[in-house]
């Protein structure tokens, strides 16, 4: 009887949390319809999102969702993350924009065909950013993922240092330009469906926003589907025990491997759609601090959790895009001389300290985790388990 109760409660608070995530996707899908009359309300009207500023989170959120892969499930410290975003992003300058001037290929409605360089579809690019970026999470996870603990992150640490300085440098690699150095590639093609051109459009944010959104509930079901699968509990193996996961037969370079290229897959598409989005690909966008950037999001959510991890992402994205400006022309307009904005990455990490104090496991943590933090891992000695009593006579040997 207790087990048919328990199975119906765990069914319903299922049933419960995809109606909660059905109105919050109906939401999302209407916010572009309902900014201007939420902007309008007093007191929090000035603190919401613009449809813009709301395009910028979401392609966050899909980077984070990435990394959380890598991070959060197989439990690799990943702080080169900006590499995969860079890939992407160059990726769509490549294969989308005027750079490679002496080739003229066209299969986009997006552009005129009489323009030179390489015009594919934004879409076609979404898909080959994605692929070319997991390439490079394999390239890089080789050599790497043989490491672990810190000395993985270290090494991580110096990809994403590498990374900035590569593509404000390879303006002339062997006479070829590759980036276009410090002045990155401009513009990148847009989004278009059929003969609708986003950035031609008056609701172009909208548009853009909508495929966000798309892309986020995207990765948010393969996430889902990758937990929950055998490749998953062997991330989450590897995550608890490497040790132990190795001992059970998991191969460790190979499922390594997998978590990087996948989450590196999702951080590519990501890269080129923001690339997209804001018709360039510049080397000041990828520098080492928007890794951790991505990083804290994770620990804000709480590693592991998908739902955490978007929670995480649109909080700090919001900070990030329009809040700290937003709460520091109120306290200035109360006749203090203070600009959030200037302390932007301290005001992170007060937030990720406090969190670590408050609430260690994030704001919607995992349940693996959460177990973990609060009730511990049971290491009682044998004998001090008999004298509690949880052995039966016949346990003990029958004395």
């Amino acid at each position: 009887m207790s087990e048919a109760l328990s199975s119906f409660a765990q069914r319903a608070r299922s049933e419960r949390g995809w109606w909660v995530a059905a109105a919050l996707i109906l939401l999302g899908v209407l916010y572009p319809l309902m900014v201007d009359s939420l902007r309008e309300l007093p007191v929090i009207g000035d603190f919401v999102p613009a449809t813009g500023s709301m395009v910028i989170m979401l392609a966050f959120t899909m980077m984070a969702l990435g990394l959380n892969i890598v991070v959060g499930y197989a439990g690799l410290l990943d702080l080169g993350y900006v590499a995969f975003y860079a890939a992407g992003a160059y990726v769509a300058g490549w294969f989308a924009s005027l750079h490679f001037e002496d080739i003229s290929f066209h299969l986009s409605s997006a552009v005129d065909g009489d323009l030179p360089g390489i015009h594919i579809s934004m879409w076609l690019v979404l898909v080959a950013a994605g692929f070319f970026t997991a390439a490079v999470g394999i390239v890089i996870g080789l050599p790497t993922l043989r490491l672990r603990g810190d000395y993985l992150a270290i090494v991580t640490l110096g990809f994403g240092e590498i990374v900035p300085q590569f593509v404000r440098n390879a303006d002339s690699v062997g006479g070829f330009n590759l980036t276009n150095g410090s002045f990155g590639i401009t513009p990148i093609d847009s989004i278009a469906v059929g003969g609708l051109v986003f950035r031609e459009e008056s609701n172009k944010d909208d548009l853009y926003f909508w495929t966000a959104l798309g892309l986020v509930l995207f990765t948010v079901f393969c996430c889902i589907r990758l937990r929950d699968s055998r490749l998953g509990r062997a991330w989450v193996a590897i995550r608890e025990d490497e040790t132990a996961a190795a001992a059970m037969g998991i191969p460790l370079m190979r499922t390594k491997t997998w978590a990087y290229a996948i989450g590196a897959f999702f951080g590519g598409v990501a890269g080129a759609f923001f690339a997209s989005y804001r018709a360039g690909a510049f080397p000041a966008d990828f520098f080492f601090q928007f890794s951790v950037f991505l990083l804290c999001m994770i620990i804000l959510g709480g590693m592991g959790s998908i739902w955490g991890v978007i929670a995480g992402a649109m909080i700090l994205g919001y900070l990030d895009r329009e809040g700290l400006a937003t709460i520091g022309s109120k306290i200035q307009e109360s006749g203090l001389d203070f600009d959030p904005t200037k302390y932007q990455f301290g005001i992170y990490g007060v937030i990720i300290v406090v969190m670590m104090l408050i609430r260690p496991t994030g704001l919607i943590p995992e349940r693996r985790h959460k177990i973990e933090l609060e009730e511990g891992v049971r290491d009682t000695p044998f004998y001090d388990v008999q004298s509690e009593g949880t052995l039966t006579d016949r346990d003990r040997g029958g004395d």
